[in-house]
């Protein structure tokens, strides 16, 4: 029963798609500029050595073939005594010498490359098939070119920089200066063509935040396409902005509009309604219907300014203060007392009512019917992690993932009491608002966990 079970894994491991490399666009258009540096550095290269250094240095041997012939032909056609004197003037003015060659010379042959071989061919060949070329002879260095002249062997000795190869120090601190000078180009080319980009996915993240007032973007730029892009993005922000302050102003209208209506309906039931039972329920319903038009009011309020460091401990207490004496509602706290987080008083109260109230309506233990609840505090590289955590039967997997959004309310298990939808999602609203992130998951024993992360305060002294 075992082989198949493995024959799938394997299957589903072959198949899963290899991870990407994932890079910035500014890396990305850095790394191929520096390789199209680098293919253009070594066409110009390989063009240099065919048309300009190749060329070069077999007319420089052509020219030490023709050195070695003509002083091969003063040698023949000089006596013993004036020859002194010619070796003597050619080792002055000439920058090279002549001397014997004897049988026990110690020999290192020229040509340790390719290009090397292809000189010691075309010298041999002008100078004969007994022309031997070395580098070092009895461990002195230079271009040694052997001839016989009759029954005498000679060495020639000449400057080797003649027929030095391509390279050196000189060539590698060049190649190196423009390597550098190149890359710096590159990447200056690459952050000049990434800064639109980059002040764009900066300006939509400001937008997606909510942030449209913070989002505009250059309408002058000098390049016509991100010209057209930058004004397009600007009205596009404009519009959003103008829609959600309609939306908002729509909200908290009729929100106001709401209460004066409801406020004569609730007088005039205690009023008219003679059945005391009767005149409780219509209150009851009148003051449901006064909650759902808060949630509106909560949903529609502008965003906070002023955050600074907030006591977590004393905002906890003070949220929890309703419930205190419910003998249905159990809330266990374990937060440090000192503990401090950046947000806004008021907004975190909000935050922390709307959980412990979704938690009371939905949260209840399938066991006894009791609401228990676990609020947890702990520290994490700067961030504050506030957890708070109920019993209940949680949610299907298809409906966590709309539980933040607005007038959903989840699937039945969850919805024995009626609202309006908008409890969690004035909760993101409202950590977001205060530059933290809220998510909610099923806990793995049991119940609903929301989960929320806070830039820690400093403590002041």
């Amino acid at each position: 029963m075992n082989a198949p079970e493995n024959a799938t894994n394997d299957s589903e491991e072959v198949e899963k798609p290899a991870r990407r490399l994932k890079l910035s666009l500014f890396w990305r258009t850095f790394f191929l500029l520096g390789l199209l540096i680098l293919c253009s550095s070594l066409a110009w290269l390989q063009m240099f050595r065919t048309q300009e250094y190749e060329p070069r240095i077999l007319r420089n041997a052509h020219q030490i073939a023709t050195v070695v012939n003509l002083t091969k032909t003063a040698l023949i056609h000089t006596d013993a005594i004036a020859r002194v004197s010619l070796l003597k003037m050619l080792a002055d003015e000439e920058s090279f010498s002549i001397q014997t060659r004897e049988p026990g010379d110690r020999i290192i042959p020229f040509g340790a490359s390719g290009m090397e071989n292809r000189l010691v061919e075309e010298m041999v060949k002008r100078l004969g098939p007994g022309t031997l070329i070395a580098s070092s002879v009895n461990d002195t260095y230079g271009l040694w070119v052997g001839f016989k002249i009759e029954r005498d062997s000679y060495w020639l000795q000449m400057d080797p920089e003649r027929l030095q190869p391509l390279g050196g120090s000189a060539w590698l601190t060049w190649l190196g200066v423009t390597l550098a000078l190149s890359l710096a180009g590159a990447a200056m080319m690459a952050g000049l063509i990434n800064r639109p980009l980059k002040r764009l996915s900066f300006a939509a993240s400001q937008v997606r935040e909510g942030h449209f007032n913070t989002s505009t973007l250059d309408e002058d730029a000098a390049t016509s396409e991100i010209r057209e892009v930058n004004i397009g993005f600007n009205r596009m922000a404009e519009r959003l902005a103008k829609i959600e302050q309609e939306r908002a102003l729509m909200l908290a209208g009729i929100s106001h509009d709401l209460r004066t209506p409801l406020a004569r309906l609730r007088l005039e039931t205690e009023l008219s309604v003679a059945d005391l039972e009767t005149r409780d329920l219509m209150a009851a319903d009148i003051a449901q219907l006064d909650d759902i038009i808060d949630k509106f009011l909560d949903y529609a309020r502008p965003e906070p300014t002023d955050l600074g460091p907030v006591l977590l401990s004393g905002v906890i207490s003070r949220s929890i203060a309703p419930w205190r004496n419910n003998p249905r509602f159990e809330i266990n706290v374990d937060v440090a007392e000192d503990l401090q987080v950046k947000a806004e008083q008021v907004e975190l109260v909000r935050v922390l009512s709307n959980l412990l109230e979704n938690a009371r309506r939905y949260g209840q233990s399938p066991s006894d019917g009791v609401t228990r609840v676990e609020i947890v505090a702990r520290v994490h590289e700067g961030w504050v992690l506030l957890r708070v955590r109920d019993q209940g039967p949680g949610v299907s997997e298809e409906a966590l993932k709309n539980l933040t959004q607005p007038f959903f309310r989840g699937d039945a298990a969850r919805t024995s009491a009626t609202g309006s939808g908008l409890g969690l999602a004035i909760v993101e609203r409202s950590v977001q608002r205060m530059g933290g992130t809220f998510s909610v998951f099923n806990n793995s024993s049991g119940g609903l966990m929301a989960l929320m992360k806070f830039r820690q305060a400093q403590n002041e002294a």
